[in-house]
């Protein structure tokens, strides 16, 4: 069913028939066209600009202009399977104008809208349709945005085929999405997943109606093939397993109630977590043919990636889901490490939790020492603490190297304007939890000393000696790599997997559900649900 649907995006629909042709009329009048493109086009310098250059040439609508008004007519009636707002292309309309053009000044009018929808169509899939950061600060990626006059360049030189699909995201991601996307809806209009399963913890042996639900569910979801079974066994069992590993959560095999609330959660939800995804894959304009490294927020973990394949893999802690607090998404270069690293105390954390301290106690958290501004350690004695507020507070903080430091035994930098870096901690029982969401912005690692290691291991023979003679000197060390490594933070709840399967994670910061909403306020649209 999924592939015989997704031929949608090659196929020619109806309305785009190669008997699209001008009124007769339409042949006379050659400065009415003029008169009414350039009125049309002049609420767009860009568009404006380009047919005053070209000399009103046309793109679209002229009598050789055929095949590329019919490529791009089947690019944009696309847009519903991209996840992308169909009213903003609207191929049915501009077809339908083409074919009722009576005179000139309607053909004029024409061939700005189709301009306007090509050059929107050529924006949105190259970089995105939403500006991120307006939809929430955490989303602080940069977009890169081509000059629309580029697009019309192309469109005017090249094949128009080529043009359009290369605007298309290169990654097999994208596809896989889309191919999800157009999965989902099909089984959204079957009837969707099933009931839903109760409220039980279900477990290898237990029987009846839940266990019957739960069944079902996982036989429409993909994960147990079809079988009459009323009993939780082998089966089921895999089958919850399987699930679980897709969803990011403990993988026992058990159905308990954070297992149940997963799949309970209907192809409509996951729909948006894919439309989601596929917008923000349109952001991405990254190189994943080089070794990278891949920190997926609501995944919980960390992966170097090479060649496709995950070479290392780690679990970590995200920032808090607070509003100062989240991990952003971006991307950087990792340049060096810092082995017995000294923590340098943010100044948002210095003055919202330590200052209070010391106004109460100069002798709280004594594990930390006042910086002043020539990096002199001050004595806690010399300074009036209660003299100071939030905004007027001049000392620094900081942690020296040591067993207890916030920061552990070794940092990862990547230096940007966030202060956001990979790095070890003493905190080593937040790993276990599923969730993991407790620093405050930075990223914790597990297993620091086997990143370390895997790091190294690129540019020397020896690197776990090298590493910790470091380590063991008890000093500062900057270890700086020879090549650096793109670093990419990321946040998708909907990612394929190797096999190209869409695995999900919850939205744990509230992001996707602002992307969906602002999507949807763009006029993307989900199909109806039944059941």
């Amino acid at each position: 069913m999924v592939i015989s649907a997704f031929a949608r995006l090659t196929a020619c629909t109806v309305f785009l028939s190669c008997s699209l042709a001008l009124s007769p009329a339409v042949q006379a009048q050659p400065s009415s066209f003029t008169q009414s493109l350039a009125a049309a086009a002049s609420e767009d310098q860009t568009i404006a600009d380009w047919y005053r250059k070209t000399g009103y040439k046309t793109l679209w609508t002229g009598p050789e202009d055929a095949g590329r008004r019919q490529a791009l007519l089947t690019a944009i009636s696309a847009a519903a399977d991209h996840g992308l707002p169909v009213a903003r292309y609207d191929a049915k309309s501009l077809a339908a104008a083409f074919r009722s053009a009576q005179t000139e000044a309607d053909r004029g009018r024409v061939e700005v809208e189709m301009t306007r929808a090509y050059l929107a169509w050529a924006h949105d899939l190259t970089s995105g349709a939403l500006d991120p950061a307006k939809v929430d600060k955490g989303i602080v990626r940069k977009i890169d945005v081509t000059d629309p006059a580029v697009f019309l360049v192309r469109m005017a030189n090249g094949d128009p085929a080529t043009v359009l699909s290369r605007l298309l995201p290169k990654s097999s991601v994208y596809l896989n999405l889309m191919k999800a996307k157009i999965g989902l809806e099909a089984q959204i209009a079957a009837g969707g997943w099933g009931a839903p399963v109760p409220p039980a913890e279900l477990k290898p042996g237990a029987t009846g109606p839940a266990v019957v639900a739960l069944r079902d569910r996982l036989i429409r979801m993909g994960y147990l093939r079809p079988t009459a079974t009323s009993t939780f066994d082998r089966a089921v069992q895999a089958a919850v397993l399987e699930f679980q590993l897709a969803h990011g959560l403990v993988a026992d095999g058990i159905a308990r109630e954070g297992t149940i609330a997963e799949i309970n959660k209907g192809p409509e939800e996951r729909l948006k977590s894919v439309i989601v995804a596929l917008e923000r894959e349109r952001w991405m304009d990254i190189d994943r043919s080089v070794r990278h490294v891949w920190v997926n927020l609501p995944d919980f973990k960390a992966r170097i990636i090479k060649d496709g394949r995950t070479i290392f893999e780690t679990r970590v802690v995200i920032g808090k889901d607070v509003p100062d607090q989240r991990s952003p998404e971006f991307s950087d270069e990792m340049e060096h490490m810092v082995i017995n690293p000294s923590w340098g105390v943010p100044r948002s954390i210095i003055v919202k939790e330590y200052l209070p301290l010391l106004q109460r106690n100069p002798n709280a958290v004594s594990h930390l020492q006042v910086i002043d501004g020539r990096g002199r350690v001050v004595p806690r004695g010399s300074v009036n603490f209660a003299a100071y507020t939030a905004r007027n507070f001049p000392f620094a903080m900081r942690q020296p190297p040591s067993d207890a430091n916030a920061l552990g035994k070794v940092k990862f930098m990547f230096p940007n304007e966030y202060n956001i870096y990979l790095h070890d901690t003493p905190s080593k029982s937040l790993f276990d939890k599923e969730i993991r969401a407790y620093s405050h912005g930075c990223i914790r690692v597990a297993d620091p000393f086997e990143l370390a290691h895997e790091l190294l291991s690129w540019q020397t023979d020896n690197a776990e000696e090298e590493f910790d003679l470091a380590l063991q000197s008890g000093k500062e060390t900057t270890v700086k790599l020879k090549q650096t490594l793109p670093v990419h933070l990321v946040y998708f709840t909907a990612y394929p997997n190797a096999k190209g399967r869409i695995n999900y994670r919850r939205d744990v910061y509230g992001r996707d559900e602002a992307l969906f909403q602002a999507l949807s306020s763009a006029g993307v649209e989900l199909p109806g649900v039944q059941g």
